[in-house]
């Protein structure tokens, strides 16, 4: 039965910013307004993909202990940041693991409070900062016929439901983990790019009426129904994620990307 439960990558929370008073300190004692990064999903689209303000990116990537993405997914993911965003003095990545926050299931809300209370990294001068966070328990929103596989909540943040991916890869007619978490992890990045009409404009309408923010091109990385039942078959047999189509790629082009 878990073929015929359709999964959606995507819920667009949008989540009140704290007061404009919170910041933190950076090694050189300049405030660092965190407010920056809790901003709403594609509004810092031009920040990631152009070098006009930010000329490198730092991705902090947080696991739950015993839930770390594969080091194939990792590298799988700098590569797709590459390919879309000029960041001529490079990306990085930082990961480390937290403990488990011991839920089986969690809100957005409960998600952006973790990162509140783990983030280490903003945006200063040149350098603009994502966090990705890879939970050991299921999304909120999961009922008997739908699951949550990751979501994009912030500008520059978003969250990986590993445990749900975990169980749905790997397996006789399930596809390959890698792929699997390369799918989710690409598509969310994409939304914070902007993607669909979502803060990096349209160059031509491709628009999914039935599902908005997402592309109406059934092979595009940004199809809403990648994560679906038929997604989930077709890429049993499938050897790498799906790509972004052509209007996807026109439209990061025309908002600073590659």
């Amino acid at each position: 039965m878990k073929h015929k439960i359709f999964y959606f990558i995507l819920i667009l929370t949008l989540i009140v910013s704290c007061s404009k008073d919170d910041s933190i300190s950076s090694d050189n004692d300049n405030e660092i307004d965190v407010n920056l990064n809790r901003q709403t999903v594609g509004s810092s689209a031009n920040d990631l993909l152009s070098a006009d303000k930010f000329t490198n990116m730092i991705i902090e990537l947080v696991y739950v202990e015993g839930f770390e993405p594969n080091a194939s997914t990792v590298n799988n993911f700098i590569s797709f940041i590459q390919s879309t965003s000029f960041k001529p003095d490079g990306i990085t990545i930082e990961k480390r693991s937290i403990p488990s926050p011991n839920k089986d299931t969690f809100t957005i809300q409960e998600i952006a409070d973790i990162e509140r209370e783990n983030r280490q990294f903003y945006n200063t001068d040149n350098q603009i900062a994502v966090w990705a966070f890879f939970a050991d328990g299921q999304s909120s929103n999961d009922t008997n016929n739908t699951f949550t596989l990751g979501s994009a909540y912030w500008n520059t943040s978003f969250v990986i439901f590993e445990e749900t991916v975990r169980n749905l890869s790997d397996s006789a007619f399930e596809p390959d983990r890698t792929l699997l978490e390369t799918t989710v992890i690409n598509h969310e990045f994409g939304h914070i790019l902007g993607l669909t009409n979502l803060g990096s404009d349209m160059q031509q309408e491709h628009e999914d009426e039935d599902h908005p923010k997402h592309c109406d091109v059934e092979s595009c990385l940004m199809f809403w129904t990648q994560e679906s039942s038929a997604g989930i078959d077709e890429m049993v047999n499938m050897s790498s994620a799906p790509e972004l189509d052509a209007q996807c790629k026109a439209d990061l082009q025309a908002n600073g990307g590659k």
